[in-house]
């Protein structure tokens, strides 16, 4: 079953950052990245849905989480593609592939081809990019 998170969320920078506080407005709305091994979500073995910690919107499920070792969340894909934006990053002197959340925009991690299963996609995903609900 799809669960499509759209129509698009536009809000202001101003709007986003009371709502979201310091921390996550600097990970969602600035594209930053929390330190690796210090996300509250990283070790989350419970059954779930992982939502974008800005707008709500489904974005992984417990099913695709795996453990990569990395720092942060990974996931081997999302649960459904379209609620999910890949754009090119070539920031920091490197070439990745930047994840965010199709219904609002927010910076959520980066996808790496270095993941398990047959897409062999590993999305690294920040801690407080995410909101979990257990089932």
């Amino acid at each position: 079953m799809k669960h499509d998170i759209t129509p698009p969320i536009a809000k202001t920078e101003a709007q986003w950052r009371e709502e979201l506080g310091p921390q996550r407005y600097a990970i969602l709305r600035e594209a930053g990245t929390e330190r690796p091994f210090t996300g509250e979500l990283l070790e989350v073995r419970d059954d779930g849905t992982y939502l974008c910690g800005a707008c709500g919107g489904e974005l992984f499920t417990s099913d695709e989480k795996f453990d990569s070792h990395c720092g942060w969340p990974s996931f081997t894909h999302p649960h459904e593609q379209q609620n999910v934006r890949l754009i090119e990053d070539n920031s920091h002197g490197m070439h990745r592939t930047e994840v965010r959340c199709a219904r609002c925009d927010s910076h959520l991690g980066h996808v790496f081809d270095d993941g398990p299963g047959p897409l062999g996609t590993r999305y690294c995903i920040n801690s407080l990019s995410l909101a979990f609900k257990k089932t």
